[in-house]
């Protein structure tokens, strides 16, 4: 795929790609050198309504297809994604910035995987008999509840896509999806690849645009049975408070700070290994990134040194080459907003021991690039301990008993993983 090859993408809605009502399109924008990629239709409320209304007349022919029926469809779909997986890898790094290595082992394969799996799972929906006194037989039947609304994040484009829309279909259910405007390219190309493994029109639609207009028309939507979120914590509570108006269930993936504890016992070089990836990896945007690295006191010095030395190793650069490990982020605008926390850390006084700025390559610069970072001597009241950073910022908390361990990994709004 040439890099410098300008890609067009219209909704797909009802078995068609068409333009948005209001004729607006918007620009992606590669995040490892601001080259311009793709211009994409701008939905709107309207496009979320003609999908929505899509999605609801292929409903009830959809839900009575056999079980068999809709996932060799969906193993059909896990097979087109297999053939094209170089191809959309590649598109996911120059989109979404994440190191090609990890788009084609990790993604891609993953992607395949679950496609396979809610393809098989299809034919496993059941309820269950339930023994009651008396001559009664009582049940339980599981039945699809219309159109499931997803509204996904960047950082997982392809992968949030296929797990909004694998179990939702392979249950009986049509969708309407709207990926996040940031990194919508792989998704546009698996609508392509839906088209082909011969999906109805209106099972699977996507309308890319903006959260304010088509995020919230679409968890307005009266028509729309469920919300699927996975994004930031104060987006969520957008979203619930918007699907409540309407009584429709939420399905809500947010936020996250989450502590890896390494005890005095633990083998130190395999240990920093898994807490350098929990935090590195993608760029440490991940809603369960280990953000927080819990050292018992005894070993902090050398866990510490440790680490500095593995994470100078860190390759940043062009997501493209097979030898980067940490590529750019998403945009100039969480370029900022980790800048933000980094100075932030060291005003509150924790100590910068590693990074802490943009990488000084010359050919890096017109990326949103930020070198791993370590704090040292963070306190669990700091700002870069309770927040969710989202980016390649490692906090290291010393502690001395278990319990004061889990009570720091506890003390948390967050969920953790």
């Amino acid at each position: 795929m040439a890099s410098n090859a300008l890609r067009e993408y219209k909704l797909f809605t009802n078995g068609q790609f068409v333009d948005a009502a209001n004729g607006r399109t918007f620009q992606s924008i590669n995040p490892a050198n601001q080259d311009l990629i793709a211009v994409i239709a701008e939905g709107d409320a309207e496009d979320i309504d003609r999908a929505v209304r899509a999605a609801a007349a292929a409903f009830p022919d959809w839900r009575r297809r056999s079980a068999a029926t809709r996932g060799k469809l969906l193993y059909k779909l896990a097979q087109l994604v297999d053939a094209h997986r170089e191809e959309l890898a590649q598109l996911e790094s120059m989109d979404m910035g994440k190191p090609i290595r990890d788009s084609l082992n990790i993604d891609l394969a993953t992607a395949v995987d679950a496609l396979e799996y809610f393809a098989g799972m299809a034919t496993k929906v059941q309820g269950e008999t339930i023994p009651v006194p008396g001559p009664y037989y009582n049940f339980t039947v599981r039945e699809p509840l219309g159109v499931i609304g997803g509204i996904i994040p960047w950082n997982y484009p392809l992968l949030q896509a296929i797990w909004k829309i694998a179990p939702a279909v392979a249950a009986g259910n049509t969708v309407v999806l709207k990926p996040a405007e940031q990194a919508s390219l792989t998704v546009l190309e698996l609508a392509r690849l839906v088209a082909e493994a011969g999906f109805p029109p209106g099972v699977i639609n996507v309308v890319p645009g903006f959260g304010e207009t088509a995020g919230a028309a679409l968890c307005l939507h009266p028509q729309v049975g469920k919300i699927l979120f996975t994004g930031e914590t104060t987006t969520g509570m957008i979203v619930a408070a918007n699907a409540s108006k309407t009584l429709k269930p939420v399905a809500l993936e947010l936020g996250g700070k989450s502590a890896v504890i390494m005890f005095a016992d633990a083998q130190i070089d395999q240990a920093r290994g898994i807490a350098l990836r929990a935090i590195f990896t993608n760029q440490g945007e991940n809603c369960t990134a280990g953000s927080r690295l819990l050292v018992e006191e005894k070993i902090h010095d050398e866990v510490l040194g440790r680490l500095i030395e593995k994470a100078r190793e860190i390759v940043v650069g062009d997501p493209l080459k097979p030898e980067t490990t940490m590529g750019p982020l998403i945009s100039a605008e969480q370029l900022a907003k980790v800048k933000r926390y980094v100075d932030g850390g060291q005003v509150e006084g924790a100590a910068l021991v590693l990074g802490g700025a943009a990488p000084e390559a010359p050919e890096l610069a017109e990326g949103f690039y930020f070198q791993p970072t370590i704090f040292d001597r963070v306190q669990n009241s700091m700002k870069i301990a309770q927040d969710e950073i989202f980016g390649p910022v490692l906090s290291v908390l010393a502690f001395r008993t278990e319990e004061e361990a889990i009570k720091i990994a506890n003390d948390s709004r967050y969920g953790l993983a």
